[in-house]
């Protein structure tokens, strides 16, 4: 699990292509990374990956066929900025909201406004996960948790204060690239419950 409060913003150094998947290694820029273990969860743009090894200043994970197709991790240029966060601890604030790893789908932007000293970002997001995504609600857009101002046909507008732009991957992400998109956890259980009513 995940808290949408990213930790660094490292760099895709390397795609190898591994049997018909990938191996991607990551730079992680200023991640707190003094004791990484094998097998631990680190979410690269909001996707979980596990780390397979790991060396002074990066980590490498594989990308399944499934990551690579739904995910942008799949089409992400080597020398791309990448937000990054390791999994959260028992003993951890939960600082934004919970996040899993698992990306939904993918969205894209569509535009960025000012809005003050903040930023208003518009993102075009498939219609398939419009109905889970509510004003005020939570959405993790490329592993930031943000919260929604508004919603309207297939597409939600946030604000980024200064803050997240500067410290994320945000700040080179421009209109018309894609994101990752995970839903409300909590959306995705009350429609399951609901539906076995």
């Amino acid at each position: 699990m995940f808290t949408g409060i990213i930790e660094a913003v490292g760099t895709l150094e390397q795609r190898e292509a591994r049997g018909g998947d990938a191996r991607l290694r990551i730079a992680v820029g200023n991640l707190p990374f003094a004791d990484p273990a094998l097998g631990e969860s680190i979410a690269v743009n909001g996707t979980c990956l596990t780390v397979v090894a790991h060396g002074a200043g990066h980590f490498e994970a594989d990308a399944s066929n499934e990551t690579l197709a739904l995910t942008t991790l799949g089409a992400l240029a080597e020398g791309a900025p990448v937000n990054l966060e390791r999994a959260m601890r028992a003993s951890d604030r939960l600082g934004g909201h919970l996040v899993s790893g698992h990306v939904d789908g993918i969205g894209r932007v569509l535009a960025v406004s000012d809005d003050g000293r903040a930023q208003r970002w518009c993102f075009q997001a498939p219609v398939a996960l419009m109905k889970y995504i509510a004003q005020k609600g939570s959405i993790c857009v490329d592993g930031v948790s943000l919260t929604v101002n508004a919603v309207a046909g297939d597409t939600f507008d946030v604000a980024l204060v200064p803050h997240t732009v500067a410290n994320t991957a945000f700040a080179a992400t421009t209109v018309g690239d894609s994101v990752n998109l995970e839903i409300d956890l909590v959306a995705r259980y009350v429609e399951r419950l609901l539906q076995d009513r």
